[in-house]
């Protein structure tokens, strides 16, 4: 397993969306052969009903992406509700792949095995990080509603361990044990049909007043707009972040992969950035408020 290739690494976080297992084959073999990332995360986050469907294309994609010279990890469930289901994460500990842990559940299977601390673990302090290093983990990523500051924190701590933000993709906001989508179609959890399916990019929720403010994804709720962070990225870079994590969206990931590593790598402006990114992103709004402090479906000028 590869820790930290380069000072910046570009990294494609794990697929919340249930694409069709052609769609998601064909994204991650596309992934492999032409987006300039140095490290993949697969599996299912959200819910552990569609984790079979795909279950026996991963060896092959897997494949496929360390071919490619790509690091792969494997990222497993932000809930985990069942002793099925922690079976599931303990068989895979051990094996070539880190693992990115979504659930405080897994961390005692987990002590002593280098491994991710996913975003759904929250981390905003030095007692909490130092707690995470002693327990084995190599890389934070970071919850999307952290500051600046808190940001800060953690990467300064950048000898003892990675850290990883997401700068691009609708924000994973929480994670329930029912299901908004199915419950949206008249159905339950147990019998949704998976028509969470019906939907690439998550189905819109709006206020009463209809606008658009959440996007619902199964059991997840997510932002609306697609946090982007391409006028923080230097900022961040000067911080110590060493992972920069691309939420995957059904748009064309690998032109937003090329336009984010030319801006880490001072190859393009921000701005310049920006613009290309709102011509691959239809009438999805850019979101930044977290980082900066504030609410966060705003978006602030830098």
């Amino acid at each position: 397993m590869t820790i930290g290739k380069k000072a910046s690494n570009l990294t494609i976080g794990p697929l919340f969306f249930n694409w069709s297992v052609e769609k998601r084959r064909d994204f991650y073999f596309r992934i492999a052969d032409e987006a300039d990332v140095d490290c993949v995360y697969v599996g299912e986050v959200v819910c552990s009903k569609r984790e079979s469907s795909f279950e026996d294309h991963l060896p092959e994609i897997v494949d496929r992406l360390n071919a490619a010279g790509k690091e792969v990890v494997r990222s497993t469930l932000a809930l985990v509700t069942s002793e099925r289901e922690m079976n599931a994460i303990k068989a895979n500990i051990g094996y070539e792949q880190l693992i990115e842990a979504n659930d405080v559940a897994s961390l005692q299977s987990l002590k002593g095995s280098p491994h991710v601390i996913g975003p759904f673990i929250n981390v905003f302090n030095e007692t909490t990080c130092d707690f995470l290093v002693r327990n084995g983990a190599k890389r934070i990523v970071l919850a999307v509603e952290a500051s600046a500051a808190a940001i800060g924190i953690i990467a300064a701590k950048a000898s003892a361990i990675e850290t990883e933000v997401m700068v691009f993709g609708r924000q994973p906001l929480s994670v329930a044990m029912r299901c908004y989508h199915a419950r949206s179609h008249g159905l339950t959890r147990d019998s949704c049909q998976f028509v969470c399916g019906l939907d690439a990019d998550g189905l819109p929720a709006d206020t009463i007043d209809g606008q658009p403010i959440l996007t619902v994804n199964g059991t997840q709720t997510m932002s609306h707009g697609y946090g982007v962070l391409l006028n923080e990225l230097g900022r961040l870079q000067g911080m110590g972040v060493s992972h920069f994590r691309l939420s995957p969206q059904d748009v064309d990931m690998v032109r937003v992969a090329a336009l984010y590593r030319a801006v880490l790598d001072k190859k393009s402006t921000a701005a310049e950035a920006l613009d290309k990114l709102k011509t691959l992103t239809a009438e999805v709004p850019f979101i930044n408020g977290f980082i900066h402090g504030r609410e966060g479906l705003s978006w602030v000028e830098n």
